[in-house]
């Protein structure tokens, strides 16, 4: 029987130009669906694990939509509370050489920003489960996905699960020391921290010395300590940090960290070139689990979700629609491209 995953966050719809048109050029969108949580969850299910997504959704015909597009890809959508009005919406631009990407949200009272603590019974939820996942999104999005995280976790902790978050700071949806108050207590609860290059710094001021995002300056030493500072505060057994080197909207170097019982180990680099990099942490977290899930070495954990993540970054849209056996030869070394016959 397949190891069972549960995720918790908002599926959102995305409205996104045609190839880089910018906002003002365009009379149509293309429409997907993504969000955090529900990347995590489609990577898992293709992975072959048992992967159960919990949201709430509207009853309505785009909220049908959205649990479709995940059953297409094997995810369990059983626990999915049905109500509200809105299906929360984000607008992406994709970027190209010096111009930047934009995201533009439109996700107030989503069905579940407003949802209450009694639309999900955690108990049925996490039965049968081993890990349960969220991100510093879900909080963010209101007080009350904020309480209903923290319930969450929790529960997750008293039933044996390893619980992991993605800290994911979104500046867009609220304040640093906003974030910093809620993800503190969140992470009393959390065994798994990921985090990029700048989360740790946002959200807990940790930040790593002789570093800068913007030139792709990365310090490894920087880093080492900025995950040990974050286990000495939480006690979280792992950490995972992405370092994510931006040459240009296009071009991006992509590697990681993975910190666990005082040792760091670092994955190979890959020299990107974007398709679309929506989802790439997303991707990388869904990759770390499924090797932690699967007992991989440490070593071996970070070069399955960099390699995951890697491969994200070439497939248009949220969900990173790849398999064990591509991640694999790619963390072995075979990343030429070649086509496969």
């Amino acid at each position: 029987m397949a190891k069972r995953v549960v995720t918790f966050g908002e599926i959102m719809l995305r409205l996104q130009p045609d190839n880089n048109l910018r906002f003002v050029q365009v009379d149509h969108y293309e429409a997907l669906f993504g969000g955090g949580e529900a990347n995590v969850s489609v990577s898992l299910a293709n992975y072959g694990l048992d992967s159960r997504y919990v949201t709430k959704l509207p009853a309505h015909e785009i909220g049908q939509a959205a649990v479709n597009q995940l059953r297409r890809y094997g995810v369990d959508t059983s626990f999915i509370t049905r109500g509200g009005d809105r299906v929360g919406i984000y607008y992406n631009e994709k970027g190209a050489s010096q111009r930047g990407s934009k995201c533009i949200y439109d996700r107030a009272h989503s069905a579940i920003s407003e949802a209450k603590p009694e639309d999900f019974d955690w108990d049925a939820i996490f039965d049968g489960a081993c890990w349960f996942h969220t991100t510093g999104i879900t909080p963010a999005v209101s007080d009350n996905l904020a309480e209903i995280a923290l319930i969450a976790a929790k529960k997750a902790k008293e039933k044996g699960l390893t619980v992991s978050c993605d800290l994911n700071y979104r500046g867009k949806l609220w304040s640093k020391e906003k974030a910093g108050k809620v993800m503190a207590e969140l992470c009393q609860y959390v065994d798994v921290c990921i985090a990029n290059e700048e989360d740790a710094s946002d959200v807990f001021g940790i930040a790593a010395s002789s570093t800068d995002v913007t030139t792709g300056k990365l310090n490894r030493e920087g880093y080492i300590e900025v995950a040990r500072k974050l286990t000495d505060r939480f006690g979280f057994q792992a950490v995972a940090i992405t370092l994510r080197e931006s040459i240009s909207a296009n071009d991006n170097n992509w590697s990681a960290m993975y910190y666990k019982d005082g040792q760091a180990y670092f994955s190979k680099k890959y020299a990107l070139r974007i398709v679309d990099r929506v989802g790439g942490g997303d991707s990388f977290g869904g990759g770390l689990i499924y090797a932690c899930v699967n007992d991989f070495e440490p070593q071996a954990t970070i070069e399955f979700a960099v390699a995951a993540s890697a491969l994200k970054h070439t497939i248009e849209g949220d969900f990173n629609l790849v398999s064990v056996d591509e991640v694999n030869k790619l963390a072995g070394g075979d990343g030429s491209g070649r086509i496969q016959r």
